[in-house]
This record gives C-alpha cells, structure tokens and sequence, in this order.
C-alpha cells in the first residue's frame, strides 16, 4: 500500500480574497451608470414646450385611449405645478 498523504490537507477557510455576494461577480456601487450621460443636462425639451405638444396632440387624435393618457399627463403637470 502506498502512502496517501490527501488526509493530511486542512480545508481552508474562505477568509481571504476579494469580497463576493453578487454571484462571483465584484461587488459594485447601486446605481446607475447611465447618470453621468447627459453633459450639462440640457438634453430635452422644457416642460412648457412639452405641454404645448400634449396639448396639439389631445386637439389633433381620435383615438379615446391616447386622449385618457395625453390628459393625465397634462394633468399631473398641472398638479406639480399647482395650477390645477
């Protein structure tokens, strides 16, 4: 018989190395990365501008369901606002 030296090795510890709990991936700030996109944060319209366009397209659609969305929207602007 052979001498076996496998019953000698100690089971280490998962002590060392780099910190997981995100599935062996490392882990990361929460967040999104898309938040520094943008540049100086002019990237859309006003909201004045916006309204105008809701309300064009409330005067110029037939369809109910499109109508019920426009309408809220320009309601929950004018809610924010506090001119409701």
């Amino acid at each position: 018989m052979t001498y076996s030296n496998l019953s000698k090795i100690k089971p280490k510890l998962r002590t060392e190395g780099r910190v997981s709990g995100n599935f062996g991936k490392s882990k990361v700030r929460a967040g999104s990365s898309l938040n520094e996109l943008g540049g100086n944060g002019n990237i859309g319209v006003t909201q004045d501008e916006y309204l105008n366009k809701l309300y064009y397209a409330f005067d110029n659609t037939t369809d109910p369901k499109l109508q019920r969305f426009i309408y809220s929207e320009i309601r929950k602007i004018h809610i924010q606002r506090g001119t409701w």
